[in-house]
């Protein structure tokens, strides 16, 4: 036999094996450890496990019953339940991690995520302070290529918003001056409250933790970050400057503001507002996105997109699921098919965004973005 000869064999034989691990790894779930077994992470693990090629196998949280909880809801009665996240990010059996801890803990569970180098999706915000943005976008930097980073801006990969994303680009509206977003919702009915102290030990922040703005990062941040990362995505980027106002009128728990209308100056003459309020009576919700150009507006939100045109000229088009859905499918599916992305960056600059709102209401001035990138 010649050394040709041997040559060709062994890289046939490469080949043969490397396509033999891709199809494994195309057909076999995807196993996936939930850190933070709270409303959110059960339902987000929830939507993997009936939604896409993923199963449950573990999941995490100081507190054993809400895991019990979890596991039931999701369908993972035979996950293996863990109170420390790092002896879970040590299980072969996981191949991702959904993090959906509170918001003042994502930066120390993200960056044990990527040392460990599983795939992950983080839940927004990023941080609720500068530094631990800054922390995830450093861990985002030095995770492996190889790893699929998603932050749950699920409006991203919603089908509607990505065709409504497609017009704008299109240029069928012409070009967009003005962005416009208000998330308006209910906080229920915080009569009858006794006002409690800030949390004093770990447990009850972990407890309390939405209350409180160092630890959720207040309205706009926790809540309001959605309708930011859209502004940025159909804006271009993230702003120069922001000014607002905002506080609370009806709150009896902790410090955060439950109203809150910002400006963002994203420069060359364009403006994107965001109006936030939990000011509305139970039941009530509106939630939309609108850019306005010369030849017609956009809106979105997670329920359909709408292309006005003109008097009594104008497209509507309902999502066709909960758009979560098209998020957690969109991160196995990559996972599955080996075509990563990265968006830890992407991800910290939307939460910093609301963050700077933040800063300009509790100023009471213009705040630029590098103001605030040097104040921590």
């Amino acid at each position: 036999m010649t050394t040709k000869n041997i040559s060709r064999r062994t890289a046939l034989a490469s080949l043969v094996a490397a396509g033999a691990v891709r199809g494994s790894q195309a057909n076999s779930a995807v196993a996936v450890g939930v850190i933070g077994t709270g409303n959110r992470g059960t339902f987000v693990g929830s939507m993997m496990a009936k939604h896409t090629p993923a199963r449950i196998t573990a999941v995490c949280d100081l507190f054993p019953e809400k895991m019990e909880q979890a596991r039931k809801a999701m369908g993972a009665e035979q996950a293996q339940m863990y109170k420390d996240f790092r002896q879970m990010l040590e299980s072969k059996d996981v191949d991702a991690v959904l993090i959906a801890t509170p918001v003042f803990l994502h930066a120390e569970h993200f960056e044990a995520a990527v040392k460990s180098g599983k795939h992950i999706y983080i839940e927004k915000p990023a941080a609720a302070d500068v530094a631990g943005c800054k922390r995830i976008m450093r861990a985002a930097d030095a995770a492996d290529r190889k790893v699929n980073i998603t932050f749950g801006f699920q409006r991203r990969y919603a089908q509607t918003y990505q065709k409504a994303k497609s017009l704008a680009d299109s240029g069928a509206v012409g070009e967009i001056h003005l962005g416009f977003a208000r998330f308006i919702k209910s906080d229920g009915d915080p009569a009858g409250e006794a006002r409690r102290p800030a949390p004093r030990t770990d447990l009850e922040k972990v407890q309390r933790w939405g209350e409180w703005k160092d630890l959720s990062g207040d309205l706009i941040v926790e809540n309001n970050v959605h309708s930011i990362d859209v502004l940025n995505w159909f804006l271009g980027g993230r702003p120069l400057s922001a000014i607002g106002s905002g506080g609370s009128k009806t709150r009896r728990q902790g410090d955060m503001r439950d109203h809150n209308f910002v400006a963002f100056d994203y420069g060359k003459g364009v403006e994107g507002q965001l109006s936030g309020m939990t000011l509305a009576p139970p039941g009530y919700r509106d939630v939309v996105e609108q850019f306005f150009g010369a030849k017609g507006v956009i809106e979105t939100s997670e329920n359909h997109w709408r292309h006005f045109r003109g008097r009594g000229q104008e497209t509507v088009e309902q999502s066709p699921r909960n758009i979560t859905i098209d998020s957690v499918a969109a991160f196995v599916e990559r996972i599955r098919t080996g075509k990563p992305e990265n968006t830890g960056v992407r991800g910290a600059e939307s939460s910093l965004t609301a963050i700077l709102g933040r800063m300009a209401m509790d100023a009471r001035r213009v705040v630029t973005w590098e103001e605030m990138m040097k104040s921590a």
